[in-house]
């Protein structure tokens, strides 16, 4: 499936009665990776969830895609916390989506895949281990192959790389920017390093009701060296954002 363009026009969200934002416009080029940044609690996940249907906003707002097809079933979604199942292993949880769907040809092909995306990210002598047995970070690995399994043009990512460490998350920066290159991604982040290595353009978002900044954009493809002169200064102008939309 082609990835699609996305569209958000006019999103409005309600906590306890407080629009956390409020005739939002956001717009996901078609195979373009798009950062989103902003200081904790100002709707990043709100937002993120908008898009991938979670979420449903006030009366008014338009979400679509540029095909004029319906974005259900087209989406994959990686959420904050791993959500991985304590009573599957390893494998079981990577290829979770293929296994509800009940199709046994497709389940046979997505843990194929998947083994080999385990071996990648350093899962794959634990493919039978369960959870429980396994440290935040290796969780989280397991989420973001189960994501990266279910091969959908648009995914939409909520801190997939929070519970590494350093090394590993540029490593699966790395793995992840191949596996995504051509699909239509919303990323979240609160790291401006992260942004700058694998979006192509950047918003910040930042007040109360919360408001989108002009886009950042950037050239040359995902993942960008990190001692890339171009991806420092990136780095430092949205360090510059966030502190004065912290600031705000």
């Amino acid at each position: 499936m082609a990835a699609p363009a996305i569209r958000l026009r006019g999103g409005r969200v309600l906590f306890e009665g407080t629009a956390l934002f409020d005739g939002i416009a956001l717009d996901l080029p078609a195979g373009r990776t798009t950062c989103l940044l902003g200081p904790s609690g100002v709707g990043k996940s709100s937002l993120l969830r908008v898009v991938a249907g979670l979420l449903a906003p006030e009366p008014g707002a338009t979400l679509a895609a540029d095909d004029g097809m319906p974005l259900a079933g087209r989406i994959a979604y990686m959420a904050q916390t791993d959500l991985l199942l304590p009573w599957l292993d390893v494998l079981a949880n990577a290829t979770l989506g293929a296994r509800l769907r009940r199709d046994p040809a497709a389940h046979a092909a997505a843990r194929q895949r998947a083994a080999g995306l385990l071996q990648e990210v350093g899962l794959g002598e634990r493919l039978a281990a369960r959870p429980a047995t396994l440290s935040g970070g290796m969780r989280q690995r397991v989420a973001l192959v189960r994501t990266l399994v279910e091969d959908r043009p648009v995914v939409l990512m909520d801190e997939p790389f929070g519970a590494l460490d350093a090394i590993s998350r540029l490593q699966l920066q790395d793995l992840a920017a191949r596996l995504l290159a051509g699909r239509t991604v919303l990323l979240v982040t609160h790291d401006p390093l992260e942004a700058a290595r694998m979006g192509h353009r950047i918003h910040v978002m930042a007040g109360a009701p919360a408001t989108l900044d002009a886009a950042l954009e950037l050239p040359a493809a995902p993942p960008r060296d990190v001692a890339d002169p171009m991806v420092l200064a990136t780095q430092a102008e949205l360090l510059r954002r966030l502190a004065e939309a912290t600031a705000a």
